[in-house]
């Protein structure tokens, strides 16, 4: 866990130095308040970088990947699934509803500081989930399996909106594709404080039913028998991870693979047991954020692309090779 939280420190400062405009260290620790004795104070362009660019940026992505690798580890255990990923309840295209919506009905007030894109794609999200479980339900019993069915499908019809209402609309085509792409361009310090306390809500359900994660491992009738209230947990453990899901797609746009990706290689790294495999998956997924945003600004700087462009140049080689390791198998 020392090692992660080294390597996510590092992937961090990286994040915030490097860029079109390169910082130097010791202008970001001036910055900071973490160097008080320098020589020369940093001046006001590169303060204004840091600390209303980069910074609230590196910090996004740190919430954002937490978020969904932390929704991927819960999804993958709930599930018995090690290819089941945070938009499997249809999450990701329901927030591309709202977002598109709210691309298309403009309005020219600011609530919370912030646009009307993340907020209608997070009521997007949520809308999903609570549509989903309740198509899912049947005699008062859950099913994960109609949970899966019903997601695909929700997920389907609101994909094919997506889609028609940009075959209609076309006047605000670009910002619809560039916002399905995935990315932190936006990011600025509202978005952190619209992101922070629903991951933190959302991560703290997780985390609190880390060991019935553990015992639904076993099976719901093994989970029942050691004394887990099924219902009730997979209840609390489908809306933390939706919450976290919809927090992190609110924000960024979807971005894919990080919740499939990370609790699967921190599972063999640190095995099993969530009450570490979620923490470390945090962290995991934060660095792996922090670092595919960074490449995204500097690969072809000043031209940035889509963060989850990188992601899924990265993810779907990964996913492929996941595939054919379980048909071995």
């Amino acid at each position: 866990m020392a090692v992660l939280l080294l390597l996510l420190l590092g992937a961090m400062t990286a994040g915030v130095v490097l860029g079109a405009v390169e910082v130097a260290l010791p202008e970001l620790l001036q910055a900071l308040g973490l160097w008080p004795g320098a020589s020369q104070p940093v001046n006001a362009g590169t303060r204004a970088i840091i600390m209303e660019l980069r910074l609230p940026r590196v910090l996004l992505a740190v919430l954002v990947g937490a978020a969904l690798a932390i929704a991927g580890a819960v999804f993958q255990a709930l599930f018995r699934n090690p290819m089941a990923d945070p938009y499997v309840l249809g999450v990701s295209a329901g927030a591309a509803l709202g977002a598109t919506l709210a691309f298309l009905f403009p309005l020219n007030y600011l609530p919370l500081g912030v646009g009307l894109v993340p907020l209608a794609a997070f009521a997007g999200a949520v809308l999903t989930v609570i549509l989903v479980s309740r198509l899912a339900r049947s005699g008062g019993y859950l099913s994960l399996y109609n949970l899966l069915l019903s997601g695909i499908a929700v997920g389907a019809f609101f994909t094919a909106l997506v889609s028609l209402l940009m075959y209609f609309s076309r006047r605000h085509l670009h910002q619809v594709v560039f916002w399905l792409m995935g990315g932190l361009s936006q990011a600025n310090w509202p978005y952190v404080r619209l992101a922070l306390p629903y991951f933190m809500l959302g991560s703290a359900v997780a985390l609190i039913q880390a060991r019935a994660l553990n015992a639904l491992l076993l099976g719901e009738e093994a989970a029942a028998s050691l004394g887990v209230e099924v219902e009730r947990t997979k209840k609390w453990l489908l809306l933390g991870a939706s919450l976290l899901t919809a927090t992190a797609v609110a924000v960024s746009g979807p971005i894919g693979f990080v919740g499939l990706i990370v609790p699967h290689v921190l599972r063999m790294l640190v095995g099993p047991d969530h009450r570490l495999l979620l923490p470390a998956s945090a962290l995991g997924g934060a660095i792996l954020v922090v670092v595919a945003d960074t490449l995204a600004r500097t690969v072809i700087a000043p031209t940035e692309l889509p963060v989850g462009l990188i992601m899924s140049l990265g993810g779907a080689p990964f996913f492929v090779s996941l595939l054919r390791r379980r048909q071995r198998l």
